[in-house]
């Protein structure tokens, strides 16, 4: 089979691998589509993020759909030509975390496509996978293959959401509405949120956070003065997911939330320095999330129900013969959100 191999910065190869052997408890699938995430992009950027980087070549790709090709023995109610979505998530179950429900703070956590550990983690933008039956979750047979591949994105969007210990009935700010951002902003809207202002700096994913039911959306860049109007009376957002990991961004943030107000933040950038006086004296409840687990199952709920419609995120599709190009398509993000990437044989 092939697969995608990221071996360093700018040197993304398409090569042949090795369909790994087929367990008594796993499946064989043939990978669809696969959605290019912002950590993709760093390592095909950069080499990596922060202190993790790339120290051996590794595939690419978390996103992904795929169709059962063949199951091991021991598997039962999912059989060859089942339509799914996988699950990344692969806790080890056996750890402090995982025992106490912290699935996705796992010390052998192995999430495919992540430099983290070493030996890496390989990823799923091959042709083939092989998968444990825990990560297949059947769709419904309306939901194509590649709105499925954004069960994972979403999944993140409601951790966050879980993370804020609840939106029902709040004002709420979403600030970076890339795909992450934009698909939160659907799952606010099902969270049942009252309001959703979505701010981003650019018109392409402030459109999509208004399709994916953002109530009013503010270009950064060109309406600073529009939110003014929420900084009245020490703040007006019960609520902030800040999604772009940018210190401008998370400095609006903190100048419209409200007192004892919760700032998730979501987006992974630099390091920040933080306005202490102003979190102290508004007593802001600041909080990280981090990826996913139980979550996963809910969004393929979401999306096989149509309780959230992920398609306004997909900006393009490419064949996987052209994945390098699909990489440097989903950087542009003047006229990219969600690029994904067309496996072989994938219009089933």
């Amino acid at each position: 089979m092939r697969a995608l191999i990221c071996h360093a910065a700018q040197d993304l190869r398409l090569e042949t691998t090795e369909v790994p052997e087929l367990g008594e408890d796993q499946l064989l699938v043939r990978v669809a589509f696969g959605g290019i995430c912002g950590s993709d992009l760093h390592y095909f950027q950069h080499g990596g993020f922060g202190t993790v980087r790339i120290k051996h070549p590794m595939a690419l790709g978390h996103e992904v759909s795929g169709v059962v090709e063949a199951a091991g023995v021991q598997v039962r109610g999912i059989k060859p030509g089942q339509r799914i979505a996988i699950s990344p998530s692969r806790p080890c179950g056996n750890c402090r975390f995982c025992q106490s429900g912290m699935q996705n703070q796992c010390l052998g956590m192995r999430f495919y496509g992540s430099a983290m550990p070493f030996p890496h983690i390989q990823g799923a933008f091959s042709e083939k996978l092989v998968i444990d039956a825990s990560q297949a979750y059947p769709l419904a047979d309306h939901l194509s293959l590649s709105e499925a591949a954004l069960a994972e994105p979403l999944s993140v969007g409601l951790h966050a959401i879980q993370r804020a210990g609840g939106v029902l009935g709040k004002q709420v700010l979403v600030t970076g509405c890339g795909p992450i951002g934009s698909l939160l902003i659907g799952g606010l809207r099902r969270a049942g949120a009252a309001r959703i202002v979505a701010a981003d700096i650019a018109d392409l994913p402030l459109t999509c956070a208004r399709q994916m039911g953002a109530d009013e959306t503010i270009n950064l860049r060109t309406q600073s003065e529009a939110m003014d109007k929420y900084k009245a009376d020490k703040g007006q957002f019960d609520a902030v997911f800040e999604a772009s990991g940018s210190e401008p961004a998370l400095r609006v943030a903190l100048d419209v939330i409200a007192p004892r107000g919760t700032l998730i933040t979501v987006g992974l950038g630099g390091e920040i320095a933080l306005p202490m006086n102003q979190i102290v004296a508004k007593e802001v409840d600041l909080r990280g999330t981090f990826r996913f687990h139980a979550e996963f199952a809910t969004a393929v709920q979401f999306l096989n129900e149509g309780l959230v419609d992920g398609k306004p995120v997909i900006t393009a599709v490419v064949p996987f013969e052209r994945a390098v190009e699909a990489f440097t398509l989903a950087a542009d993000k003047s006229q990219s959100l969600k690029v994904q990437i067309a496996f072989a044989d994938a219009s089933a």
